[in-house]
């Protein structure tokens, strides 16, 4: 059950289980506050095509927002898995998972990033 003091200040076994709560509640505030702001944003534009989402994308008032999203969404992503790695995996396997549920995490968000600032910067190809 742990100890006195630490069930007093609500840390779990490891001593961060409370920083992890608050982490991914703030990421999930977030995250809905940048999904209204980019369903606003998007419902707002004349048009749908191409060329119109392109240049809304190339705005700083676009772009900016747009990678904060990504960085939030993808920080709460990992932060699920590492709760249902923890959860449901042998404890053999738990670092492997970890690592390979940071990795993926961090390549994807890093793919969309790269993405964004290359739409935001004005790049062709």
């Amino acid at each position: 059950m742990g100890t006195e003091i630490g069930r007093v200040r609500g840390l779990g076994s490891a001593g961060h289980g409370a920083q992890h709560w608050w982490h991914h509640k703030l990421t999930a505030g977030s995250n809905f506050l940048l999904l209204v702001w980019l369903l606003a944003s998007i419902a707002m534009l004349p048009s749908y095509d191409h060329a119109t989402v392109k240049l809304w994308l190339s705005s700083a008032w676009a772009a900016v927002p747009m990678v904060l999203f990504i960085v939030s969404v993808f920080y709460h992503f990992r932060l699920g898995l590492q709760i249902v790695i923890e959860d449901y995996s042998h404890k053999e396997s738990r670092f492997v998972l970890t690592v390979l549920a940071t990795l993926f995490t961090v390549g994807t968000a890093g793919v969309a990033i790269f993405s964004i600032l290359k739409v935001a910067f004005g790049a062709t190809a």
